[in-house]
């Protein structure tokens, strides 16, 4: 029998502990402790992979219960953001909590399947209680502990509990797997942009007298030593833009409702934005599939809001916000190469040096960005055999962006149909 239970009594019984952050002092960060898990860690995606503030002590018993667990439920408690979940994995195991975010415990295990609590907590469940208690006042949105005791959530009987989180576990498990193949397929596009346009590995290669690591055909496009500027004997130095446009011409329509994209779709460390939304065009950066868009603006720029657009239809055009950079590249440039370079750190300190405005609303300068200079092999072969390697790297990480959309889907529809016993476990295996 399914039974309805406010946090407030739960913590009351000892079935739940929450608390919020540790408030850190600045003259205790600054060393190579424990990371301080800061609420902009937390984005729409998970926890981010750079958590740059690290505490100087390192006994984790001063922090008392605010040291992230593994399975940990963390929301986010304070501004635009407020409401935003992530559950803790073994990255984040040991980090301390800020003021800003809480965290969610079962203590009962009997009564309270963890994996459950976070299969709740993800659901609309929570979300639709979400506006009743954050933004309840004219104030910015706030979620205090007090607030949080409110939560009036659904107990089933632990086994149907334990079902629950099995089925979110699996599809969650493949989803954080997809996520982390995809890293590993972008780090290896990164990593041949450098080594061909930066490093000029291949002739530095053939230079030192080392063994060929490409096929023989593509090894033999590379020049054999290096010029006197550095660059690969034959190749040219130019610009950004004598391979890419900047914020190509397209012509939409006004009112034609068509995908759009604003800066909180554009992920900070990882190629897929989510998914568009259709809108009527009204005024703003015009985009294609196999673009990049890169942020312009403060902070969103230092931050790494960057993107590759793959969401479209063929010959379709998007938009967005207009503080994105369009970067399209010219045939026969592979067209991620726009994505590689806007990822690339030196690219993006070009574009910060050339950001002006006022404090707080600086914004790049496309055609400063333009001039960023890079050496430019005139034979259309490299780019071709550039193309044959990175295209399908990336056609690869879109399919599994798609994939994980695909299971999140299933998980938010079937799951709250499990937890409420308006399905069986057996249709939710036949479905999966």
């Amino acid at each position: 029998m399914t039974e309805v239970f406010t946090f407030a009594e739960l913590i009351r019984d000892g079935v739940l502990e929450i608390g919020d952050g540790y408030r850190a002092k600045n003259e205790e960060l600054g060393g190579n402790g424990p990371v301080f898990l800061r609420a902009a860690y937390l984005q729409d995606s998970g926890f981010v992979r750079n958590m740059p503030e690290r505490f100087q002590r390192t006994d984790f018993a001063f922090f008392g219960p605010k040291v992230a667990q593994l399975g940990d439920v963390v929301i986010t408690t304070k501004g635009n953001s407020t409401g935003r979940i992530g559950i803790i994995r073994e990255p984040q195991v040991g980090a301390i909590y800020s003021p800003h975010l809480s965290y969610w415990r079962s203590r009962d295990h009997n009564r309270l399947d963890q994996g459950y609590l976070q299969a709740w907590a993800l659901s609309v469940g929570f979300s639709e209680q979400l506006p009743g208690l954050a933004y309840s006042t004219d104030m910015a949105p706030y979620l205090s502990l007090r607030d949080q005791g409110r939560l009036s959530i659904s107990l089933p009987p632990i086994s149907q509990q334990r079902l629950v989180a099995r089925y979110r576990t699996a599809l969650d498990d493949k989803i954080d797997l997809n996520r982390r193949t995809n890293e590993t397929l972008e780090a290896m596009a990164r990593a041949l942009f450098r080594d061909w346009f930066v490093d000029f590995g291949p002739t530095r290669a053939k230079m030192e007298g080392r063994a060929p690591y490409l096929d023989a055909d593509t090894w033999a496009l590379f020049p054999e030593r290096l010029d006197e500027e550095g660059k690969p004997e034959g190749w040219r130095g130019g610009h950004a833009s004598d391979l890419i446009v900047f914020n190509p011409r397209e012509a939409l329509p006004k009112g034609l409702e068509t995908p759009y994209l604003d800066m909180a779709a554009l992920p900070t460390g990882s190629a897929i934005a989510q998914v568009p939304v259709r809108r009527p065009f009204a005024s703003g950066s015009k985009f294609r599939n196999g673009d990049a868009l890169l942020a312009r603006i403060t902070p969103c720029l230092e931050n790494g809001k960057t993107a590759f657009v793959t969401d479209l239809q063929a010959n379709e055009v998007g938009w967005g916000s207009t503080e994105f950079i369009v970067m399209r590249a010219l045939p026969p440039v592979p067209r991620p190469f726009s994505y590689l370079l806007a990822r690339y750190e030196r690219f993006r300190e070009h574009a910060i040096r050339s950001m002006t405005g006022t404090s707080g609303r600086q914004r790049a300068d496309a055609q400063a960005i333009a001039q960023f200079p890079l050496s430019i092999p005139d034979d259309a072969a490299i780019w071709s055999g550039f193309s044959e390697l990175v295209d399908p790297i990336f056609a690869l990480v879109a399919q599994n962006s798609v994939a994980s959309r695909t299971l999140a889907e299933t998980r938010d529809l079937l799951l709250p149909k499990l937890m409420s016993g308006e399905i069986r476990v057996r249709d939710v295996e036949a479905v999966l």
